[in-house]
């Protein structure tokens, strides 16, 4: 088999990790949790790909490139999560196998955090461990293949 190719998308306002919301999103910049990334994926020996956007149709667009291409999404769609039905009907076009995941537990927070539109055509939801939500995501994906 070759090697598995999964795609880390990290959704609006996550280019600001480090100096925005500390007591809630923790001091690791986004760079540095990338590189966490990077590093499980070469001891696991999977490719990994990332992509940042702000804008919901940048997400878009990245989902549907990844068709054909990638074998499993870790995503973190931010706010994004929670009404985005656009973002939602991408993930469920490409018919990859995706996480969504979060940094902070989103059922601690204010309500409106508390519904994912997003969740129903994931494979499963992480959040709530910080940056290794997204490890955790990555474990999840390579779990899926190793399953099927």
């Amino acid at each position: 088999m070759t090697r598995l190719r999964i795609a880390v998308i990290h959704g609006p306002n996550l280019n600001m990790l480090g100096t925005r919301e500390k007591d809630i999103y923790g001091t690791k910049r986004l760079q540095d949790i990338d590189e966490e990334i990077l590093r499980e994926a070469e001891k696991q020996g999977f490719e990994v790909t990332f992509f940042q956007s702000n804008s919901e149709g940048g997400l878009i667009d990245y989902i549907h490139g990844c068709m054909g291409k990638i074998d499993g999404i870790v995503l973190n769609a931010g706010a994004y999560t929670h009404y985005s039905i656009a973002i939602r009907d991408a993930i469920a076009a490409v018919n990859i196998p995706t996480v969504e995941v979060h940094l902070s537990n989103i059922y601690k927070r204010e309500e409106f955090r508390h519904s994912s539109v997003i969740a129903p055509v994931c494979v499963g939801q992480i959040s709530g461990f910080g940056a290794y939500s997204y490890i955790l995501g990555l474990h999840a994906i390579l779990n899926v293949y190793a399953t099927s």
